[in-house]
């Protein structure tokens, strides 16, 4: 791979290059995909979607705003752009040509980092890290699994292994009537953003972390192509005939989701009194003690200031020590040669593993987040039961006036019973992840008849 073909301008109906010299410096193309992610609806109902906890949680006269997808996604965005700026610049210092002859700035890879991370759970369901497995459950082993004989092996695995990463790129990139190539990114952010480039099938589990899951619905698949035909990824040598091998700056965008959710994740269960402070604290300190200056820790008297003073700064080493080996890996990343994650081959991989440990005991499997995850599954199962039952019958002229009615409920985009019967159960299971969770409760209550 090389660094000029991945840091592809280009968007979805261009018929010719992007060339970054002639960028607008006030508005560049990849701070224009930042933007364009923001102010997109998909990326504002993460504002009420579950990170980890809930809801706040009242703790005597007060509450502990906990994270939601929303905060997350910026704050990893935030982190990666520092990530993406830290790299970009040695990246340059060892390829000037990228500056001198194209016109790239160190700048320009933090912006695409950004983005990416901006809208890297873009669409994840509703109710936590439970809600893609839920919509799974469904067609695996409730009553959508009727549908696995007259859908194709690749449709089926879609649906029984619902992918947010998937779903993201579809709602990125999909178009419709007026809207083609949907937000029209360049294709370095959704190069950067793809951490999975294959599709549901083959099943091929190996050591390289690109097959932990995958990267698009069957239904993008020939964008999807495209895409990766354009900013020249690698094919995958384990199965070249359908996976590839990442953007080199997707690890920098998985480095700032793994920082913040190891951190920020641990502060909230800190805050919210599921792990003791004292006890929390040491595991911290463990991860910065050869940068902490211990003057200045030991100067401060409350718990939250000492708290937030260790969080910027665990954060701050995990950055310096991904950026390191991102740089001294980069040979191997262009050629396909790397196979995990930037901080499990950094400075503190046994730090990091004993607070996601402690995270898994004390937060993940906390009554809140399992309750919360129990009730998603029902509802989830539920909607999607629901609306795929109408659809079908309204498709094979079977419907009642109560799948009439049920149908006028749905978003224009999702009626379309004239497609295909993969499109019909994906588009539902993509609008039951595109909820809220209170807008998947509130519509749950209505139609089971608890709320008018």
């Amino acid at each position: 791979m090389d660094w000029e073909q991945l840091l592809s301008l280009k968007r979805f109906g261009d018929k010719g290059k992007r060339l970054r010299k002639e960028q607008n410096e006030t508005r560049l193309g990849f701070e224009v995909d930042y933007d364009r992610i923001i102010f997109s609806s998909a990326f504002r109902s993460l504002q009420d979607k579950t990170q980890v906890f809930p809801m706040p949680i009242a703790v005597g006269s007060q509450k502990n705003f906990v994270h939601t997808r929303l905060t997350h996604s910026m704050e990893v965005s935030v982190v990666g752009r520092s990530l993406g700026r830290s790299a970009g610049q040695q990246i340059l210092a060892k390829y000037p040509f990228l500056t001198e002859i194209h016109g790239y700035q160190f700048n320009d890879f933090g912006a695409i980092v950004a983005a990416a991370a901006l809208a890297h759970d873009i669409g994840n369901p509703p109710f936590g890290h439970s809600g893609e497995k839920a919509i799974g459950n469904y067609f695996k082993q409730g009553k959508g699994k009727q549908f696995r004989d007259v859908l194709s092996a690749e449709e089926y695995q879609d649906l029984i292994d619902f992918e947010g990463n998937a779903n993201g790129f579809k709602l990125l990139t999909e178009s419709r009537d007026g809207v083609p190539g949907g937000l029209r990114l360049s294709y370095a952010t959704l190069g950067a953003f793809i951490k999975y480039p294959k599709g549901s099938l083959p099943k091929r589990p190996s050591k390289n972390i690109v097959d932990k899951k995958f990267g698009f619905f069957q239904s993008e698949k020939a964008f999807f192509h495209e895409l990766v035909e354009e900013i020249g990824l690698l094919p995958n040598p384990d199965h070249p005939e359908t996976g590839f091998l990442r953007h080199p700056l997707t690890y920098l965008v998985e480095a700032a989701d793994d920082i913040c959710y190891t951190i920020i994740d641990f502060e909230d269960g800190i805050n919210l009194g599921l792990i003791p402070e004292e006890y929390a604290l040491e595991y911290l300190i463990n991860l910065v003690k050869d940068n902490i200056n211990t003057k200045k820790y030991n100067a401060m008297t409350t718990s939250s200031d000492r708290l937030s003073y260790l969080r910027a700064l665990a954060i701050s080493t995990l950055i310096g020590d991904a950026v390191d080996v991102f740089v001294k890996n980069e040979d191997k990343i262009l050629n396909g040669e790397f196979n995990v994650s930037l901080l499990d081959k950094g400075k503190y991989t046994a730090q990091v593993a004993d607070i996601i440990k402690l995270s898994v005991e004390k937060i993940y499997q906390s009554t809140e987040v399992v309750d919360k995850e129990l009730a998603g599954y029902r509802i989830i199962s539920d909607l999607l039961d629901t609306y795929t039952t109408a659809l079908i019958n309204v498709k094979e002229g079977q419907d009642t006036n109560y799948d009439r009615l049920l149908l006028t409920s749905l978003p224009e985009k999702y009626r379309n019973t004239d497609a295909s019967l993969y499109k019909i159960l994906l588009d539902t299971s993509c609008f039951v992840a595109s909820l809220s969770d209170s807008a998947a409760v509130h519509i749950h209550d209505k139609l089971t008849g608890r709320h008018i």
